[in-house]
């Protein structure tokens, strides 16, 4: 097992970790929510970390491309569901990034059968960066950037619509034809 694929299970054993941290007594613990926030954080650089080593050092593998994508998701939805539960996020504004989700791993579920890789799009990685980088300023519910997070917010809302519409129309001869 190389070391992305280290750092991508490493991601996927944080999340019950944060989670718990994140809920415990109904969020109302700012120490354990800080400590949410950090792994987090951690978790998330994990994701940039695991792709640039896997790539420099050509170490990328069928289960890194498999697991990768399937560990940012759960991660990002994680968070996502905790804040409905905390009252920090709509879940009409969950439902649209998961579904978004969803309809991407379907493409690339059904492209991956016709042999086609389709890589992520600068839509999609700034969507990620957007959401994140909410997920972050929600937990850490600061009020004097009240204004910074739902900024944020909703534009990892937009992207989110406008990477899922980008994709759509640059894959959608794969739902159609079969390749591209």
């Amino acid at each position: 097992m190389n070391l992305p694929n280290k750092l991508t299970i490493l991601r996927v054993i944080m999340i019950p970790f944060f989670v718990v941290c994140l809920l415990w007594d109904g969020g109302t613990n700012q120490t354990l929510r800080y400590v949410a926030d950090v792994i987090f954080i951690v978790a998330s650089l994990t994701d940039m970390l695991d792709g640039k080593i896997a790539r420099k050092y050509n170490l990328v593998t069928n289960f890194g491309k498999f697991m990768d994508p399937l560990a940012d998701k759960l991660l990002v939805c994680s968070a996502l569901i905790c804040l409905i539960e905390l009252g920090n996020l709509p879940a009409w504004m969950v439902i649209v990034i998961i579904s978004r989700e969803f309809i991407i791993s379907g493409f690339r579920l059904v492209a991956s059968d016709n042999g086609i890789v389709i890589a992520a799009s600068y839509w999609g990685k700034f969507k990620t960066v957007f959401q994140m980088v909410s997920v972050v300023l929600l937990i850490a519910d600061i009020k004097a950037l009240s204004v910074v997070t739902t900024a944020c917010v909703w534009v990892a809302l937009i992207l989110t619509v406008v990477s899922l519409v980008d994709y759509i129309a640059k894959n959608h001869k794969v739902l159609t034809e079969g390749s591209m």
